[in-house]
């Protein structure tokens, strides 16, 4: 049994994981993570969600995952991108979802393609070895918010074929289809290859 530590100190993101894994990870185990955070400066998901993961599994010894996501909107060339959890704060504004949310649709405002993506690249970090995978969930930024389920930009984003946005869907309806259930799906079916 391998026990591997999940680079957060949300405990929420790491029910959520234990709940999109469920029985997948197999014998192995998830635990939180209670070191330093580390600077998050990467200009792609892909560097920061790999900074997270490397900090974790050397402060812990253990082999460590991560994850780091946000929205993508086309129509603001892939904006607020890595950016998505200060947004608002970037403009001057609070840093809250609702701010995010809130900025979010006044850059749209009378915006007609408001195609967008959540991505999630999720990480592991083992010694000097290193694997990615990347999740998106395809969809478009709604006029107004709705729903009271998830967090961050659940309420403004309907994904792909969706009348609701995802803060409406029940929390296991967005665990079949998210981009975080995506990115984490493919890279349990790595681990399972690498730790069996």
């Amino acid at each position: 049994m391998t026990t591997f530590v999940l680079a957060t100190h949300n405990a929420g993101k790491l029910a959520e994981l234990r709940r999109i894994l469920g029985d997948r990870l197999g014998p192995h185990e998830l635990v939180g993570y209670d070191g330093p955070a580390p600077v998050e400066d990467g200009d792609t998901f892909e560097a920061n969600a790999l900074i997270k993961a490397r900090a974790a599994a050397a402060f812990t010894g253990l082999p460590a995952l991560a994850d780091d996501s946000g929205i993508a909107v086309d129509a603001l060339g892939g904006a607020p991108g890595i950016f998505s959890a200060r947004y608002s704060q970037l403009a001057g504004g609070e840093k809250s979802d609702a701010a995010n949310n809130a900025h979010l649709l006044a850059s749209l405002e009378g915006v007609s393609d408001r195609t967008a993506r959540f991505v999630c690249v999720a990480a592991l970090a083992d010694g000097g070895f290193e694997h990615l995978e990347r999740g998106e969930w395809p969809g478009r930024v709604l006029t107004a918010p709705v729903g009271e389920n998830g967090h961050g930009y659940d309420p403004v984003f309907a994904g792909e074929g969706e009348q609701r946005s995802s803060a409406q869907m029940t929390m296991a309806e967005k665990n079949a289809v998210s981009h975080r259930a995506r990115a984490f799906g493919q890279l349990v079916e790595f681990l399972r290859r690498r730790y069996g």
